[in-house]
């Protein structure tokens, strides 16, 4: 599992001309879940994306953490994280978990993050949906984080 995370000052994701999802200041995080993830793995990366240390402190280095800084989360599933392009030009998803384990595990990744965070610091994309995101990046700041079984 994977998230690649960009710290913004604003962020949105609209379906269908409707914005489902908003945040100001915090993370923008895009989700790949991959064959072989596992709940333990979801839990392990919202812990570590909500003590990610990447917002500034007094003296403008990145020192504070997302829950410090008061920050929300928009969570974004997003498969093609785990694209292989190592061969011809048309990436693979084989590597991509299935659907159906893919969206129990964004689930839980989300869940995780609530637990921590606080219901309303956490807005979603919708699973499987074409979404319109939009963000207003913050540095620019983005991080991979990935979790104990990614390569």
């Amino acid at each position: 599992m994977k998230a690649l995370i960009q710290r913004v000052q604003r962020g949105s994701v609209t379906v269908e001309g409707q914005t489902i999802g908003a945040i100001n200041c915090g993370f923008v995080v895009f989700l790949g879940v991959k064959q072989g993830d596992t709940a333990a793995e979801a839990a392990y990366l919202a812990e570590k994306t909500v003590a990610l240390r990447i917002f500034p402190d007094e003296n403008e280095r990145m020192n504070r953490a997302l829950l410090e800084a008061g920050g929300a989360v928009l969570v974004i599933s997003q498969f093609t994280l785990h694209a292989d392009t190592r061969k011809g030009n048309r990436p693979s998803f084989i590597l991509a978990a299935p659907p159906e384990l893919a969206k129990d595990l964004y689930e839980e990744y989300v869940a995780a993050l609530r637990r921590i965070l606080g219901q309303e610091r956490v807005a979603t994309g919708q699973f499987q949906a074409r979404m319109i995101v939009e963000i207003i990046n913050d540095g620019p700041v983005t991080i991979e984080l990935k979790s104990r079984n990614e390569q």
